[in-house]
């Protein structure tokens, strides 16, 4: 159906043994495949009616009322699901064939290029932010290692202060415990002198016996007399 460079399909219940153009039972829809996105019209009670009673369709009207959810329908018809359950289950299997139709849906040279640029652009504003989150990581890292170099360094000294400061306690308690045996060796001195002068205190003795020679040196001279 349809015109040059602009079909349109029928969808039609028909004998098999019938041409493909040629006598129908019943007209059950039309398929519009150039239209941006395909549009399926059916009437979908009447295509369950003829799936139900044994008709076999096509290669493309498979796909096509598998798209369309109808199938779907069938499936949980058969299994007993309620109506209401059914019209769920082809509303969200047509929403979703809906966006991904929309994500199929032709695009003219200018919308190309346009989606090229843009995913370009895109791209290089992802390589910038990962650039950036390097250029920050690698800025935190060498951060990070300064304070901890300063920081050892900082313990370092403080550490060496310490044992220095340590070592002069120890230096300064060593020469509080030599003093006093300094102060002993002085305060012993004085007792060797007295007993170097002892022979100096036997002195006054020799002066004693003096007058007791001039004494006798008197009497002599007495008796010379």
């Amino acid at each position: 159906m349809g015109r040059k460079k602009l079909p349109i399909w029928g969808v039609v219940a028909s004998d098999a043994r019938s041409p493909r153009d040629g006598r129908y039972i019943e007209d059950l829809g039309r398929y519009y495949p150039l239209e941006e996105p395909a549009r399926i019209v059916l009437k979908e009670e009447r295509v369950l009616h003829w799936l139900e009673v044994g008709a076999q369709p096509t290669d493309t009207v498979r796909n096509i009322l598998s798209k369309e959810g109808v199938l779907l329908a069938l499936h949980l018809k058969r299994k007993g699901a309620s109506a209401d359950d059914i019209q769920q289950a082809v509303e969200a299997h047509r929403a979703h064939r809906a966006e991904k139709a929309a994500e199929n849906i032709k695009l003219t040279p200018q919308a190309r290029r346009q989606k090229a640029l843009e995913a370009e652009k895109a791209e290089a504003a992802k390589v910038a932010a990962e650039e950036a989150k390097a250029r920050a990581e690698a800025e935190a890292k060498a951060k990070a290692e300064a304070e901890a170099k300063a920081k050892a360094e900082a313990e370092a000294r403080a550490q060496a202060e310490a044992e220095a400061a340590a070592a002069a306690e120890a230096e300064t308690a060593t020469e509080a415990t030599e003093a006093p045996a300094a102060d002993e060796a002085t305060v012993e001195a004085p007792t060797e002198a007295v007993s170097d002068d002892a022979p100096a205190a036997e002195a006054p003795a020799a002066e004693e016996s003096a007058p007791a020679a001039e004494a006798e040196g008197t009497d002599e001279t007495k008796e010379e007399a």
